[in-house]
């Protein structure tokens, strides 16, 4: 049963987002991979993350297996709780990049209405939002296959599974798009790089 929600409720004022960029000397952005189970989404999330705090920078990651440890180990993997999931770490990265970290998100988030809910949520508390197709063809992460998913989905063990049994369904516009099979993980880290710096970021 849902609790009710509350009434009694206030925002409470701070730091304001200017001063907070100010004396950090950083903007906070959300980085959000999104793509198949072994297109690299993980692996380019790290490479990025150790990049930028070996300039100084702060950069924190969110990762879709990790989370399920904590944050959503109550859900699961039907819609409903794919929307749920991809909700609550699209609060959760608002609110570390709102602390001028850059937030990197690496998660399937297989629905255009769920990333478009992710950031929304970061456009309505004015946080800018990256969005990064890590794109590779179904038989690449086949072959790929680390933890042995697409062969467990392809025998009927694992149900609802991403690219086999459920839908992917492509960014439209991504800000960028990244083609593992066709570029390297530093090739792919400076191409992120190298938005960051053009748009002042880092």
């Amino acid at each position: 049963m849902t609790a009710p929600v509350s009434q009694n409720i206030v925002w409470h004022e701070g730091v304001t987002q200017e001063q907070r960029e100010e004396l950090t000397g950083q903007r906070g952005v959300t980085i959000w991979f999104t793509g198949l189970s072994a297109s690299g989404k993980s692996t380019l999330a790290c490479a990025l993350e150790l990049e930028l705090l070996q300039r100084k920078k702060r950069a924190f990651r969110l990762d879709g297996d990790n989370v399920r440890f904590g944050l959503n180990k109550d859900l699961g993997f039907s819609p409903k709780d794919r929307e749920e999931n991809i909700r609550r770490v699209g609060e959760v990265a608002k609110l570390i990049a709102s602390s001028c970290t850059a937030t990197l998100t690496a998660f399937i988030s297989p629905y255009l209405a769920d990333r478009a809910l992710a950031r929304k949520i970061h456009e309505e508390s004015k946080i800018p939002f990256l969005e990064v197709f890590v794109d590779a063809p179904l038989e690449e992460v086949e072959k790929r296959d680390p933890k042995g998913l697409y062969a467990k989905a392809r025998a009927g063990v694992i149900k609802e599974f991403t690219g086999i049994s459920a839908p992917y369904e492509a960014p439209e516009k991504p800000e960028l798009h990244i083609k593992t099979a066709e570029s390297t993980i530093p090739e792919g880290v400076q191409i992120i790089v190298k938005y960051l710096e053009d748009n002042n970021f880092i």
